[in-house]
């Protein structure tokens, strides 16, 4: 692990947290919407024109969570032209960890060859994971207790779906994105604003649990389709309006916008508030379907290889997930 000394108290120097790298990684297999006309009642016409979704990716049998986490660490790692062993935080955003304990994070490390990490722990917080954990890493770095963190949204919800369920079956995809942060004297992660409201806990949720040795309750993904459209679109504009009011922004001074790849009609409906065009948003949804706490880091890893991103730009991440939670992330890239 790198050493590094955080200024004095006192002292006339501002910490703040850059990313230095982005990776990703798909499972090879790939499930089209006419795939799932031969396992539950749908149609692709029905599925696209209510999602965007065309295909997503299926993790294969022997894949985990903490291997598709890892494959994505690695590119990042690599793009960020750093060892492993300088990363002395790792946060990793996911639903679907590989066991009950110890974290997926941990498991992580561990593959990674990290032996003198400083800390290594999951977040939860549903598809607003990533956000939730890259505002977690950025206080960590401001506040000295890190240096270099490797932050990852990581999903198998594969495994969580009831495959005669055409509400939701058709709709998520499993997937991982990482980024490498490490403190610098410019900005990067300029603000963060996180919420939660638990009273709406009941429109996306899997209510199973481990008891006995067993699984007590449903375990499978359930969601009120409607409410949550309505809500998400609400609190995300909310959240995004509040972020750029303090920072004394406009839509029109966000160069992308990355928001979480739930459904094409959120995004449409989010950057229509915002009064931003959709050539200026990051999709991936088509493609990738709904990954959850992996959503946004697989895309903006897609923008920044694709060279969409620039440095110099201001970028804007948001979400919203079960619990509910949302956020977002203003950074200057």
């Amino acid at each position: 692990m790198a050493s590094y000394k955080p200024a004095k108290s006192g002292e006339d120097f501002l910490m703040y947290s850059k990313i230095i790298g982005t990776g990703s990684y798909l499972p090879a297999k790939v499930l089209t919407n006419f795939d799932l006309e031969k396992i539950v009642e749908t149609s692709h016409d029905w599925i696209f024109s209510r999602s965007g979704i065309v295909e997503r990716h299926v993790a294969a049998d022997n894949e985990l969570t903490s291997d598709l986490a890892l494959q994505a660490s690695l590119r990042a790692i690599e793009a960020a032209g750093i060892s492993a062993d300088e990363i002395d935080l790792v946060i990793v955003a996911t639903t679907s960890p590989d066991q009950i304990f110890p974290s997926t994070a941990c498991i992580l490390q561990d593959k990674l060859g990290i032996r003198n990490c400083g800390a290594a722990f999951d977040m939860q917080a549903v598809c607003g994971g990533f956000v939730y954990a890259l505002n977690t890493a950025d206080l960590y770095i401001r506040g000295g207790q890190a240096r270099t963190a490797l932050v990852v949204g990581a999903e198998v919800l594969s495994r969580m779906l009831d495959w005669n369920d055409r509400t939701t079956c058709v709709l998520f995809g499993d997937g991982a994105g990482a980024v490498v942060l490490r403190a610098s004297d410019t900005p990067g992660i300029v603000a963060s604003k996180l919420h939660a409201d638990g009273s709406h806990r009941g429109m996306l949720k899997a209510d199973g649990n481990v008891r006995n040795g067993a699984v007590q309750g449903d375990p499978f993904i359930k969601m009120d389709g409607k409410a949550v459209f309505k809500f998400a679109v609400k609190v995300l504009s909310e959240v995004v309006e509040e972020v750029l009011e303090e920072n004394n922004l406009q839509g029109s001074d966000i160069a992308w916008l990355v928001p979480h790849q739930a459904n094409i009609r959120i995004m449409e409906a989010t950057a229509k508030k915002l009064g931003l065009s959709m050539d200026n948003v990051i999709v991936t949804v088509a493609t990738h379907g709904n990954t959850s706490a992996a959503s946004i880091p697989l895309a903006l890893d897609v923008a920044v290889r694709d060279g969409r991103i620039k440095a110099g730009q201001n970028i804007l991440l948001e979400a919203v997930g079960g619990g509910f939670t949302w956020g977002a992330v203003l950074i200057k890239w």
